[in-house]
């Protein structure tokens, strides 16, 4: 299994595109302004998008890529998601005001997109991945995914605050790769509290709550451009001089568009 990363940005500038993860050629997850750089071609093999939730930077190309690749369809490209996300979608995004609803165009029969409900909790089954839909705690309804195809699994979190329940599935599965998220440096950790996002000093805390049986590298997501070298510096800063819990020094890297990982 490959996990390519389009797009890992919290917000945009040059060279700064929000989420999107492509899964082999054919299980997006996200949709953000990363997708922009698929070819037609690649976006056309696109059979299933998983989104984590409904806000702007994570669906923002859902609606432009689905145009683009419209006449090249042999059938719908499966939306999974939440209920909240779907009805958000259908509400504020494909209603005929802002996208036409392709859920329903050409024809309601026969339409470019289909949408599929999910729940935390459960395992979905596609082209020959194992995907968990996993808890996240945000201002809207949101998820997080563990997706594997037998060696392992690939973990993101979503845009999360401070979640327990994701630590303790996260603990009974075996993680090859850890994707999390850190939206604001730790001078703005009250407006990641407002936002349920997370900032260092409080991402430092809730890595204490990994088994410390376990090990495996975690990649740093979503960071806001205006502050990534600054909330960069501070997760260096924690993890060299201040260990997570007793003799604990994770792995955390940075992510970036454009790495590939074979899992």
């Amino acid at each position: 299994m490959k996990v390519r990363v389009l797009g890992c940005s919290g917000a945009i500038a040059k060279d700064c595109r929000t989420t999107s993860f492509l899964i082999d050629r054919d299980v997006l997850v996200d949709a953000g302004t990363g997708v922009g750089d698929l070819t037609l071609d690649e976006m056309k093999d696109i059979e299933h998008v998983l989104l984590t939730h409904s806000h702007l930077d994570h669906v923002a190309a859902l609606p432009l890529m689905i145009d683009s690749i419209a006449s090249q369809l042999q059938k719908p490209v499966k939306i999974h998601a939440l209920a909240g996300t779907i009805a958000a979608l259908k509400a504020h995004i494909f209603n005929n005001v802002i996208w036409p609803d392709f859920s329903r165009i050409p024809t309601p029969e026969a339409p470019f997109i289909s949408f599929h409900e999910i729940r935390v909790g459960e395992t979905l089954e596609i082209t020959g991945k194992h995907i968990e839909v996993l808890p996240a705690v945000h201002t809207v309804p949101a998820v997080g995914y563990a997706v594997t195809s037998g060696n392992g699994c690939w973990v993101f979190t979503g845009d999360t605050e401070r979640n327990p329940a994701f630590w303790r599935r996260l603990n009974q599965i075996n993680v090859v790769a850890l994707v999390i998220e850190t939206a604001f440096s730790n001078r703005e950790r009250l407006l990641a509290k407002r936002s349920l996002h997370l900032s260092p000093h409080v991402l430092a805390e809730e890595l204490d709550l990994i088994d410390k049986t376990k090990s495996f590298p975690i990649y740093i997501t979503h960071t806001k451009p205006a502050e990534t070298e600054l909330i960069m510096s501070e997760i260096q800063k924690f993890d060299q001089t201040q260990p997570f819990g007793p003799n604990v020094v994770h792995d955390i890297r940075w992510l970036r568009a454009g790495q590939e990982f074979e899992l």
